[in-house]
């Protein structure tokens, strides 16, 4: 495993806890980040949660924490891989056959 994809792993698993403090620890004791930055660590946490593939069944909760919290446009460009934003806000993933079964619908 490159070095790269070991820290990727340690770090997703960090992610995973939801812990902001364990994950500035991990951050820090990393060298990635410095105690006091960044200015808002809790938005970063979320934010490296909707753009990691490997936490993709926390990518709606991140989703709506980010927009609950003002950070919409970054919770659009993180998560607009293979999903939508509906009209509701709500994120919606769209298949080929779902696509295809509301075309037939027409």
């Amino acid at each position: 495993m490159t070095e790269y994809a070991n820290f990727r792993q340690r770090l997703d698993a960090v992610l995973r806890t939801l812990d902001i403090k364990q994950v500035s620890d991990f951050l820090i004791a990393e060298k990635q980040w410095s105690p006091g930055t960044p200015a808002d660590p809790e938005a970063a946490m979320w934010i490296m949660i909707a753009g990691s593939p490997t936490l993709r069944d926390l990518h709606e909760h991140a989703y709506e924490w980010l927009v609950s919290h003002g950070h919409e446009e970054d919770a659009k460009r993180f998560l607009k891989q293979g999903s939508e934003i509906g009209t509701s806000g709500q994120r919606q993933h769209k298949s080929k056959g779902a696509k295809q079964q509301s075309r037939s619908k027409k």
